[in-house]
């Protein structure tokens, strides 16, 4: 009786699914545009979104000069967001403001647009190009849009993103430090402190810079070993000041021990 109940309902599944694909079918060849979006949207409102991301696209070019071409626009960028296309959806987003800029829909896409480029942004590690993008999109809705509701959400996500760029400052410096490349890797810690001055980083970062450069002087000719140590001293004295009770204390005083006793001799 059960296997019975079960092969009538896989049945009637298939046959509504096979009616449903031969409705879609005559839809993408239909010329009653009106049809075709009101269809779109109740694809849409069903979450089927690659239906209605089809039909809508049928009609972008169609209802360019109606009342519905921002709406379209608007639709295509969340049927491309749910299925996780956050490049697609930007694109969508973005044109809502970019050819309809009085649109009363502008506003949501435009935060649309910056969002689906902030979820789009690589790990740390990767090319941040796209990372610099959605920080852009994310400020320029801040200032178009100062007393949005979103702005808290806008400057949390910024505060992420400049997190990324922090850490791949930080850890590209890192790299030249643990390959021995001392000058590059002083440089890139100062580097990375100048962009971001306030980061996360900075008391390790101040401390690495006192330890490369006792290992740049001690590697170094004897002509150049007496200057070296004495920057080494300079930035001990930088980074103490800053970070007097640093947990990294104890290891830079021998630092800078060390550096003193080899400026003696």
């Amino acid at each position: 009786m059960k296997k019975n109940i079960i092969n009538i309902l896989t049945i009637i599944t298939l046959i509504f699914s096979l009616y449903s694909c031969s409705n879609f079918q005559k839809l993408l060849k239909s010329n009653d545009y009106e049809l075709i979006y009101n269809e779109a949207v109740k694809y849409y409102e069903k979450k089927d979104y690659f239906r209605a991301q089809s039909l809508f696209e049928k009609l972008e070019n169609i209802f360019k000069a109606s009342d519905k071409a921002d709406k379209i626009l608007y639709y295509l960028g969340y049927c491309y967001f749910y299925q996780h296309d956050y490049m697609m959806a930007s694109y969508y987003f973005r044109n809502v403001g970019n050819r309809y800029p009085l649109s009363t829909l502008r506003e949501e896409s435009d935060f649309m647009a910056a969002y689906c480029s902030y979820l789009d942004a690589p790990d740390y590690s990767l090319d941040q190009t796209s990372t610099y993008l959605a920080i852009d999109q994310m400020q320029a809705f801040i200032n178009r849009y100062p007393k949005s509701n979103r702005i808290k959400e806008c400057n949390e996500i910024i505060d992420k993103l400049r997190h990324n760029l922090e850490k791949k400052a930080f850890e590209a410096a890192k790299l030249y430090y643990k390959i021995g490349d001392y000058k590059a890797a002083i440089i890139a810690f100062k580097n990375s402190l100048q962009e971001f001055p306030d980061s996360r980083y900075r008391e390790e970062t101040l401390f690495l810079i006192v330890k490369a450069s006792f290992l740049y002087a001690q590697n170094s000719i004897p002509e150049k070993k007496n200057e070296r140590m004495l920057e080494t001293l300079k930035e001990y004295d930088i980074f103490t000041a800053e970070y007097p009770n640093s947990t990294f204390i104890n290891e830079a005083r021998k630092i800078y021990q060390s550096a003193k006793q080899v400026i003696k001799t």
